[in-house]
């Protein structure tokens, strides 16, 4: 097993490091939009639809009410066929007012429960929020640290290797001294 890391290249960890960044960008965008879009949808109906459904059921009493002076006078004058048409008038009336009146009590109670209703949500994303301003950052920041010390490491020489082929025996050296002596004198063997 060997002491030494192989480090080829850096290259992932560059890249992992740029898609951190678009990440954390796109992240903090979408954080914003959905922050904006819930103070929208606060206005929207606690201004917004709470005025135009209160006018509408104002615009409804007055036809309604309109409708009724109709029919009344209908009545006084006697007229049947005038009649009918006053009491539908009237009956369309009653029924365009209470549509607008439940409406306007459906924007009242989804005011009232919109606090409850979107806080919890909120409380995630500003949970999500301080992970992407705090705790990612650092973790780009230790790849940057990382990348340094990896390359340093990559560009540093190799330590000599200890193993079986740079330890030199004895057998070796006997061999190497045999050689050697082999060259400078001519050793006869004995017959």
């Amino acid at each position: 097993m060997s002491n030494q890391a192989k480090v080829t290249s850096l290259d992932a960890l560059d890249s992992l490091r740029a898609s951190l960044i678009i990440f954390l960008s796109k992240a903090r965008r979408s954080l914003d939009d959905a922050g904006d879009e819930l103070r929208r949808m606060r206005l929207w109906l606690q201004h917004d639809m709470r005025t135009r459904w209160e006018n509408e059921a104002r615009k409804c009493r007055r036809a309604l009410e309109a409708a009724e002076q109709e029919l009344f006078s209908a009545k006084l004058s006697g007229l049947r066929e005038n009649l009918n048409l006053q009491q539908t008038a009237v009956r369309k009336a009653k029924q365009a007012l209470e549509h607008a009146e439940e409406k306007l009590r459906n924007v009242r109670a989804w005011s009232r429960n919109y606090e409850a209703a979107a806080d919890p949500l909120a409380k995630r994303l500003e949970g999500l929020r301080q992970f992407l301003d705090l705790d990612l950052p650092k973790g780009i920041a230790y790849i940057v640290q990382m990348q340094r010390t990896l390359g340093d490491y990559a560009e540093m020489s190799p330590p000599p290797e200890i193993g079986a082929a740079a330890v030199v025996t004895i057998e070796d050296e006997e061999e190497d001294e045999r050689e050697k002596g082999g060259e400078t004198s001519t050793h006869t063997p004995n017959p």
